[in-house]
């Protein structure tokens, strides 16, 4: 029973929480009416929950069903950190990390809105503890968003250099240099080699 509750709690939450971001943000009723009436289905592989998104006046609305969208996504939890990242879609889409039917801009545009999305937190706030109280909250809000985004780049960081130097995943950059040099200086042999050999007899 809760099973099957859970996918309408899900679409429920999300869509108070949109709500709110967006009614603390001046700006985020204009750039929605760019959106309004398109719908960008999501799917995660991992629980095989599909929601799909719906861009209305003043809100993001979330629901599911299997009728056709503008775009529909499919990628797993470990690529959707990436999707970020346009210049990875292609890497994604190639080892079959990421599904993408319909119209991309559609996908990038709800990206966009929902990336750019910044809530006045002090104004939102200041009605429950003050302006003063609501200035500092707002302030150690600001500085959490700051740590954690440089400890995610630390991190994605660190896991890139393991990867080259401890598990010998990819190679770096002069690892690639001496290869290449070492592919030119054996062909350069073979070729020096095929020379001093004698021809073919009559």
């Amino acid at each position: 029973m809760f099973t099957a509750l859970l996918p309408q709690l899900l679409c429920a939450s999300a869509e108070r929480l949109c709500q709110s971001l967006i009614s603390m943000d001046n700006g985020a009723t204009e750039r929605l009416k760019k959106l309004q009436g398109k719908q960008l289905a999501f799917t995660l592989r991992e629980f095989k929950l599909r929601m799909v998104l719906t861009a209305g006046s003043d809100r993001l609305l979330f629901n599911q069903h299997n009728e056709a969208v503008d775009c529909a996504i499919s990628t797993d939890l470990a690529s959707l950190r990436q999707l970020r990242d346009a210049s990875q879609l292609t890497r994604l889409i190639k080892a079959d990390a990421l599904q993408i039917e319909g119209d991309i801009q559609v996908a990038q545009q709800y990206s966009y809105f929902l990336q750019s999305l910044d809530p006045d937190w002090q104004e939102a706030l200041s009605g429950y503890v003050g302006d003063g109280m609501a200035h500092k909250i707002a302030l150690s809000i600001k500085q959490l968003q700051r740590y954690l985004q440089e400890k995610t780049r630390l991190i994605e960081q660190s896991v890139t250099m393991l990867a080259q130097d401890e598990l010998l995943l990819t190679p770096g950059s002069l690892e690639m240099q001496q290869f290449s040099e070492d592919v030119s200086d054996l062909s350069a042999r073979v070729a020096r080699l095929t020379a001093s050999l004698p021809g073919p007899k009559e």
